[in-house]
């Protein structure tokens, strides 16, 4: 089923250390749809991806934290990899970024340690998700109902576990931003 979905733009909200596949593989798919990415990072230039433990490509920034603004975007996608999320956590300003997207009520998409971000802008209380498994503990003292699934999906918040479950975390990504884009449109 293909989705018509050209209207909308998404931030994809990363750091250094990110692991490259879980930015590259939803960013493309959400592009064959027609959806605009934008990157938002710390800082301007360019950040560096990892292929599991080692460097990967390097991607260009659009737009730093500073300038950016949820009200600028329809949904947000957190890819994951040690390093990005746990820079990103501790940020006041990616915190603020990610409670705006919960409090617009638009969706949110994080895999793997990407629901590390979630937890620290203090939004998983009560939802129903799914991470890897070194953090699902995590989201289970944060107050989230976690199960072990390849994609969970609780009220536009869609999480997943790891690369090998991307075909799924994409087909819900998709099919969550065009569901949001109708339910806008009968408003």
């Amino acid at each position: 089923m293909t989705h018509h979905t050209d209207s909308r733009t998404v931030a994809i909200l990363a750091a250094d250390g990110f692991e490259q596949v879980e930015l590259t593989s939803p960013r493309d798919r959400l592009q064959e749809t027609g959806v605009k990415t934008q990157i938002v990072s710390l800082k301007g230039g360019t950040i560096q991806a990892n292929k599991h433990r080692e460097h990967g490509d390097t991607f260009e920034v659009d737009v730093t934290l500073e300038k950016a603004k949820a009200s600028d975007y329809d949904a947000l996608l957190i890819p994951g990899g040690l390093f990005s999320p746990d820079a990103l956590r501790t940020q006041p300003k990616a915190q603020s970024f990610v409670k705006a997207f919960f409090e617009a009520k638009k969706p949110v998409f994080a895999i793997c340690h990407g629901p590390q971000v979630l937890i620290s802008a203090g939004v998983v209380r009560g939802r129903s998700m799914t991470a890897v498994k070194a953090v699902q503990k995590d989201l289970e003292h944060a107050g989230a109902k976690v199960s072990d699934e390849a994609v969970v999906v609780d009220a536009g918040l869609v999480t997943s576990r790891t690369p090998d479950d991307l075909d799924q975390f994409n087909a819900r990504i998709v099919s969550e931003l065009a569901r949001a884009e109708t339910a806008s449109q009968s408003r």
